[in-house]
């Protein structure tokens, strides 16, 4: 199968329905879409050689052009690789190597003047002619290739301890059961809604859109590119339907702002929230403000949004003995999913008791790209070993706990300590680093970068800002450094990053 399919049968069946839109201006119908996504197939195999089975970077903010790009990349049969826009070129670039793509879909078409994409690699930027001639190619593909169910589908680079990214292949049938599970677990889709997408396109937004599409439904990127609470609350006024993905703290802005402008959030129908912790008071706050808009999801890149939901009436309930108790769970398995929770040897653990979480189901990943050490290390036996802990009650409920990786999330977006401190030790004015996540009422968490300066030499926060800024993504730069005479360490010589946590919150080093 091919999941550009759904794109080809909506168009057949409602070709005059609006699809594509940019505020509140339509940009393209269904039979638009469809006719653009088959000349950038065109364009990709005729004039940049791109063929089934060939990746396709996607590195811009959010855009109507973007889902039309998307669309003619799985046309042609070949694998989406989108790239967080808010990266640095020099992490772009890396992603774009690794993952051996034949072109680069940028906005500005200067990504190659940033860095040196590989040979071979065409960059196409979509507000440049480049754009225009790949979609006046020709006609293109009258029906997207045939493909097997598991081929190839979207290549998503998420990092892991290792320090460097690693991607995640989701096949064609993964993303099909994670969308037909969406409408069994998270929430229905009707012809009359809006998908807007206001978080990342290359994230779980993105993802989203494939049940839209199926149902032919809107899609609607805002005109700011991005997340604006006031927006947003116009959007729903005046377009009427919405429905969106949002990280906790896009939640906590978007019912703050009701609140000071006394809407209730009208014409917003379903809020999905996930990739980050939401606290228990500030989805009591959203639900007394807007109703029950709201829907929670757990899931990772390597499970698409798809471990376990929260459902609406859930969060509703208040009425329910365990209502708070439910509100700080991530709800029950999905519907095409088992999940357990486990102990190291892959053991049940009773209910109450913490463990690992494991998910087994047709959404997990075929495995990461070229990396068969960590696919063996990650699909044990045909289960997905998530590295969050957590515990399950009798009822199903899953509470996540802790993350064994040390991952941060900030604003719904993975922040991994091993990048950062890669960067931070590469200057000569440090000598050791460790990162860690500190609580943030406002992001979730945000970044602290313990240092231990090279004897000699001075080293300040300004200097260090200055580096980061010139060599990564500036979403991921520590937000304050805490300079300090011995980083702690065990035995073995592992950072005891629990001690370090022990160590801010008592208020030890220098802060700054």
């Amino acid at each position: 199968m091919n999941i550009a399919s759904w794109l080809h049968a909506t168009a057949r069946i409602t070709p005059d329905a609006p699809a594509l839109l940019e505020g509140e201006q339509v940009r393209a119908t269904y039979a638009e879409f469809a006719a653009r996504a088959r000349a950038i197939a065109a364009g990709l195999r005729d004039a940049h050689g791109v063929g089934p089975g060939q990746r396709v970077a996607l590195f811009m903010e959010n855009r109507t052009e973007y889902l039309e790009a998307l669309y003619g990349v799985w046309w042609l049969g070949a694998v989406a690789v989108p790239i967080n826009y808010k990266l640095h070129p020099k992490e772009a670039a890396w992603i774009i190597e690794n993952a051996d793509a034949s072109a680069v879909f940028t906005a500005a078409g200067t990504l190659g003047e940033a860095v040196r994409l590989p040979t071979g690699c065409h960059e196409v930027g979509v507000d440049t002619p480049a754009w225009v001639a790949l979609g006046a190619a020709g006609p293109g593909p009258e029906v997207p290739a045939l493909l097997d169910a598991g081929a190839l589908a979207w290549l998503f680079y998420t990092s892991g301890t290792t320090g460097r990214p690693k991607g995640v292949m989701l096949t064609h049938q993964n993303l099909a059961a994670m969308s037909t599970t969406y409408t069994l677990d998270v929430d229905d889709v009707r012809p009359s809604d809006a998908a807007v997408y206001a978080a990342p396109l290359s994230h779980g937004a993105g993802l989203y859109n494939f049940m839209h599409v199926r149902r032919g439904a809107r899609h609607l990127v805002p005109r700011s590119h991005g997340f604006d609470p006031g927006e947003i609350l116009d959007l729903g006024e005046r377009v009427g339907g919405l429905s969106f993905f949002a990280a906790p703290t896009m939640v906590k802005r978007l019912v703050d702002e009701a609140r000071r402008t006394g809407r209730t959030g009208a014409g917003i129908r379903t809020v999905v929230y996930g990739g980050g912790p939401m606290y228990v008071a500030d989805i009591e706050d959203a639900l007394a403000v807007m109703g029950p808009r709201f829907v929670q999801i757990y899931g990772q890149g390597e499970s698409p949004m798809t471990i376990t939901s929260l459902r609406r009436e859930v969060l509703a309930a208040s009425e329910h003995p365990r209502w708070r108790e439910r509100l700080a769970s991530v709800g029950a398995a999905q519907g095409c999913v088992e999940v357990r929770v486990v102990d190291e040897a892959m053991a049940d653990l009773p209910p109450g008791t913490p463990g690992e979480v494991v998910v087994r189901g047709p959404t997990v990943m075929a495995g990461y790209w070229r990396n068969e050490q960590a696919t063996r290390e990650t699909l044990v036996d045909g289960w997905l070993r998530t590295g969050d802990i957590g515990r399950l009650d009798v009822e199903g409920f899953l509470t996540l706990t802790d993350r064994s990786k040390d991952v941060i999330i900030s604003g719904g977006t993975n922040i991994y300590p091993r990048e950062v401190e890669e960067v931070l030790v590469r200057h000569p004015a440090v000598a050791e680093a460790a990162v860690i996540g500190e609580p943030d009422r406002e992001w979730g968490e945000s970044v602290v970068a313990f240092i231990v300066p090279t004897e000699g030499v001075p080293c300040d926060a300004p200097t260090l800002e200055a580096w980061c800024r010139g060599e990564m993504a500036s979403f991921k730069k520590p937000k304050r450094y805490v300079f300090c005479e011995v980083i702690p360490k065990n035995s073995y010589g592992k950072t005891l990053k629990t001690e370090l946590r022990r160590l801010l919150a008592e208020g030890a080093g220098r802060h700054i």
